[in-house]
């Protein structure tokens, strides 16, 4: 770790993907730079843990979505990083009685359907809720409206159409086995860092920008900001002279939450490998778990959008409480006293992130554009929310950052 310079050329806020992306693409550029994080790690919203001596989890993201476009894979290969190319645990591997084969065809028809609807609507141009999408009587709506939650942290009712139809997925999703957070962890370890340095105020009034942290203020010629939006929108980060467009911006693209907990599984052979378990429950307010990820003897369960906001208020306990209270309730009571809790995440608790990942609010979809362009040639933005297409992944925030590098770099080439 760095101790924070008087002066760089460049300062880079926030240390999770985009900033470490952006980083990297500065380290041969000759300019001098730091990456200031208000964390104690790097990583942002990927962030490994060791919860039990034989179990491995990713309290944040977890999987490398579209993985044959996804610039993670070459940075874990490059990092001897073990890839995981086994099929995802969802769509057609669900396990157990509580969602019986014809049902789950049935459910997976529907949600196609879905899909096929919304890319229609979407290239009418008009701007509408993605819930305008949903079939009038379905009798599946409702659950999903609970897959919305896992895909963009929100019910279907706050989400833009046209975003919702920009996010290109080519269905190619492979894990890191040491773990996401881990491998971000290893990416940033070359890196010029201050960590446990929150930026309160960066003042662009002058001939040189002037950042105020917590750990003291910092002059740059250019700064790249890549926070969440919800930090944005809530003036987290104060900019002086205000931007009231970023500002509006930020708050259009808010972070929906998804919420994660792994409980430990007493006498794993109960349960299958890798398998998927859920209900029909015909409810959004659902969890989804994982079974046994890697073989591990534990389970993951996963939740989002309001239903997770409700357990967060809860508090510490209540995701765990209701995934065993949901499984018990698919495989029978015997499973309570099988199922621990090892530990669980708290997106929108945390003062750092305030949320899992962005999404479009209806009518809001070109905000991504907004929120991303410099200004001033002095003002840089990054993060999974800037990104076109590969918005609310790992992958598309670094890429951002990259991004917003080559920005800088070719304004300094230009002066």
């Amino acid at each position: 770790m760095s101790l924070l310079p008087s002066s760089v050329d460049v300062a880079v806020i926030g240390a999770g993907a985009a900033g470490l992306g952006a980083a990297h693409a500065l380290k041969t550029s000759g300019l001098s730079f730091i990456v200031l994080e208000a964390r104690d790690r790097v990583g942002g919203r990927a962030h490994t843990i060791q919860a039990a001596p034989d179990v491995i989890f990713d309290v944040g993201c977890g999987w490398l979505h579209s993985a044959d476009r996804n610039s993670f894979v070459k940075i874990a290969a490059e990092l001897n990083f073990e890839i995981n190319k086994e099929l995802p645990p969802w769509r057609d591997r669900a396990v157990g009685n509580a969602f019986p084969q014809g049902e789950r065809a049935d459910f997976l028809r529907s949600l196609d359907e879905f899909f096929q609807r919304l890319d229609e609507a979407a290239k009418t141009g008009r701007e509408a809720q993605a819930s305008t999408c949903l079939e009038p009587g379905n009798r599946w709506n409702p659950m999903i409206d609970a897959v919305s939650t896992y895909i963009n942290g929100a019910e279907l009712d706050r989400v833009s159409i046209l975003d919702f139809d920009a996010y290109e997925d080519t269905n190619l999703n492979w894990r890191v086995r040491r773990g996401y957070g881990a491998l971000m962890a290893a990416y940033g370890a070359t890196l010029p860092l201050a960590l446990n340095c929150v930026v309160r105020l960066i003042d662009h009034s002058g001939k040189r920008l002037r950042i105020e942290t917590s750990e003291g203020t910092l002059v740059a010629d250019k700064v790249i900001i890549t926070v969440p939006t919800n930090l944005i929108a809530d003036e987290a980060i104060r900019f002086q002279p205000a931007l009231p467009d970023k500002v509006d911006a930020a708050a259009n693209l808010p972070l929906g939450l998804a919420d994660k907990v792994v409980l430990a599984l007493d006498k794993p052979e109960a349960l299958p490998k890798e398998g998927n378990l859920r209900g029909a429950t015909m409810r959004t307010e659902m969890g989804t778990y994982h079974l046994r990820p890697f073989g591990q003897p534990c389970v993951e369960g996963f939740f989002g959008g309001r239903f997770a906001k409700q357990l967060e208020d809860e508090g510490d306990g209540a995701i765990a409480a209701a995934s065993i209270d949901e499984i018990v309730s698919f495989l029978g009571n015997d499973f309570r006293r099988k199922l621990k809790p090892l530990k669980e995440s708290r997106w929108a608790s945390d003062p750092f992130a305030r949320g899992s990942y962005s999404h479009a609010l209806p009518g809001h979809s070109g905000k991504r554009a907004v929120l991303a362009a410099p200004i001033d040639g002095r003002l840089f933005f990054a993060g999974e929310a800037t990104s076109p297409n590969f918005f609310t992944t790992a992958h598309g925030a670094r890429d951002s950052g990259e991004r917003a590098a080559n920005e800088v770099l070719g304004t300094t080439r230009a002066e």
